[in-house]
Formats: C-alpha cells, structure tokens, sequence
C-alpha cells in the first residue's frame, strides 16, 4: 500500500506540475511586448456569426484557419467573440479575409497605428520599438 502511494505521489508530481524553468519562461512571455507586422492595420471588430464578421463598418469573412489572440496572446475561438466590439491589429489574406487579429490592450492601443492601406505607405514603421512614426 505504501508502495501506490509513493507510486501516485511520483506520478503526480512528474506529470502534474510543470519544471520551475518552464514556469519561468511563461512568466517572461507574458510580460513581454507583442510584435506586429509591418502589414497590420487597426481595425473596430465585431464578428457577427463565424466566419462573417464587420470590420470598421465593412461586411467581412474570417480566412479559413483565421488566428485570433486576446490581450493575453492566448488563441481565442471565434464563437466566444460573438458580438463584443474589439478594437484589434489585422492582417488579411490574397483574397481579403481576415488572417490575423490581434485583440489590443490599452497599452497598445495608446499607441498610433496607422488604419488604412494608405497611411501604413505614408507613415515610417519601426519594427525594434514597435512603433509608427507620421511625416
């Protein structure tokens, strides 16, 4: 009997808690800054009923394995965002569905992002400090 228990408490302790190293590295992931592509605008969201969704007034699709991440960075499905209005970083596809979106925190949304194909053109992009700069 004193064997199981030992043999459980073994068990327990290698698969059900992670290695103080791995703890470490989700701590510094999290409190690190996101990094945004060159290519992504600032959009309003709304996802009405996946994969329809309206972005800054306009009807548009979520592409077929489409990546939301919430202010955590963690993937978040599209059906639990049903209707909360999002303001987020996208990227779309050849085809204009919508690729990549990243839900912002007040923090990044604090900082200017240009929100049309036009002003990325015109606007300087500095990919080390993550920010865009206007002429």
């Amino acid at each position: 009997m004193l064997r199981c228990a030992l043999l459980s408490l073994t068990a327990c302790l290698a698969f059900g808690a992670p290695p103080p190293a791995f703890a470490q590295t989700l701590v510094a992931q999290a409190a690190s800054p996101r990094s945004f592509p060159a290519t992504a605008l600032r959009g309003d969201l709304r996802i009405t009923q996946p994969p329809q969704a309206v972005l800054n007034g306009q009807a548009v699709r979520l592409a077929p394995g489409a990546r939301i991440r919430g202010v955590d960075n963690m993937m978040q499905l599209s059906g639990s965002l049903v209707n909360q209005r999002l303001l987020v970083h996208y990227t779309v596809d050849i085809s204009g569905q919508l690729r990549d979106v990243w839900v912002l925190t007040p923090a990044e949304a604090a900082r200017p992002w240009p929100v049309t194909p036009q002003q990325a053109q015109a606007w300087r992009f500095d990919p080390g400090t993550q920010t865009w700069s206007r002429p």
